[in-house]
């Protein structure tokens, strides 16, 4: 087991730099279209979508955006609504308003031109030390070592570390060890071969130790507790909230309204909508939506369906949710920033994942 203690660099690690890099040179066929990309607005790009992305689904949102959006000059100069419409899917949509924020820094304040240095590059909105290191590595070949899950995970295996990866402890020594192990004179190349590493030949489940180059000086390995590490001292606790969506409809019309409060989907659309923290009836949410002004008191108004549950899971939240399609026979003034759209229209405007599943079973398909 590696003790807590900062060292040297020593044979040991010059062993694991020269092998990884031995064997990204010779094994490593994993291809992402970011690959050896040396404009840090492409990679600044890709690693912001990768934050909270699995890379395959990634990959064609980073192809879109950079269609769209060729340099950060772009990107700057575009409408909210459409970059958040073109990042819809992805989730986290912090990541996106913190990419436009970003773009329009760099455009309005440093004259179209990333920031090349470590520090100037980890004061960008958004941006933490895993991302500044992976840009500045990848584009200006500095010596900053990654650490992600990836990372984590190889460290932790090879070199037999206990320590929670989510600890303050640990945090200190993994970045600290992979400081040490970085090539600095390859660091893009370097930090590239031991993420794919960790994706492609160290996986969470499965690892292919077999075909390891490390497997005899792997502790983990060697001791049998590869499927124990790295390992993790926080349980997330999830929390269970209920949405119950109002789907008022007037003629060819559908309200819809924009999510302004510092909450999950934030400056995304959705139908007005009812939350509780428990599943109720029907008449609740009625009578909840009628004392919130929703629902109009005194234009009548009819349920004309109530779908099945849909659910989707986010890393602290499981949201359920149900719709509520009510026929409104006379147009009515509506409240709390709600306004009628085209059914034609609807495509047009971001929704978060849960919506769009109901969209395309019931809408979109009448």
């Amino acid at each position: 087991m590696l003790d807590n203690t900062p060292r040297k660099k020593t044979s040991t690690t010059t062993f694991f730099s020269r092998q990884l890099l031995h064997w990204h040179a010779t094994y490593n066929d994993r291809q992402m279209p970011w690959k050896a990309e040396k404009d840090p607005y492409k990679i600044w790009l890709s690693e912001i979508i990768l934050q909270q992305t699995r890379v395959e689904q990634g990959v064609a949102y980073y192809q879109k955006f950079i269609a769209k959006y060729p340099t950060v000059t772009h990107l700057a100069k575009a409408k909210d609504e459409a970059v958040i419409k073109l990042w819809e899917g992805l989730g986290y949509y912090s990541r996106c308003r913190n990419l436009l924020v970003t773009a329009r820094f760099i455009t309005n304040n440093l004259n179209g031109i990333f920031p090349n240095r470590y520090e100037n590059i980890l004061q960008l909105k958004g941006v933490g030390p895993y991302t500044a290191a992976a840009i500045a590595s990848f584009g200006f070949n500095l010596p900053y070592a990654v650490v992600d899950g990836n990372v984590f995970r190889v460290l932790a295996r090879v070199f037999g570390i206990h320590t929670p990866i989510d600890s303050t402890e640990g945090k200190k020594l993994f970045n600290e060890l992979a400081q040490q192990l970085l090539d600095k004179r390859q660091a893009g190349l370097y930090n590239q071969a031991i993420m794919d590493f960790g994706a492609t030949v160290c996986k969470p489940a499965a690892p292919l130790c077999n075909d390891c180059p490390f497997q005899k000086k792997c502790v983990a390995f060697n001791d049998n507790f590869v499927t124990t590490l790295p390992i993790k001292s926080k349980k997330i606790r999830i929390r269970n909230r209920w949405f119950y969506y109002l789907v008022l409809k007037y003629k060819n019309q559908i309200a819809v309204q924009s999510r302004i409060a510092k909450d999950i989907w934030q400056g995304l659309h959705e139908f007005p909508m009812i939350e509780t923290n428990k599943a109720t009836t029907i008449q609740k949410i009625k009578a909840a939506a009628i004392e919130k002004n929703i629902l109009p008191i005194n234009i009548f108004f009819e349920v004309e369906s109530i779908s099945a549950v849909f659910k989707q899971t986010l890393s602290h939240q499981q949201i359920e949710a149900r719709f509520i399609e009510i026929t409104i026979h006379q147009k009515a003034l509506l409240v709390n920033h709600i306004k009628w759209v085209s059914l034609k229209s609807i495509a047009k405007y971001a929704f978060p994942q849960i919506i769009n599943q109901y969209l395309k079973a019931a809408i979109l398909n009448d």
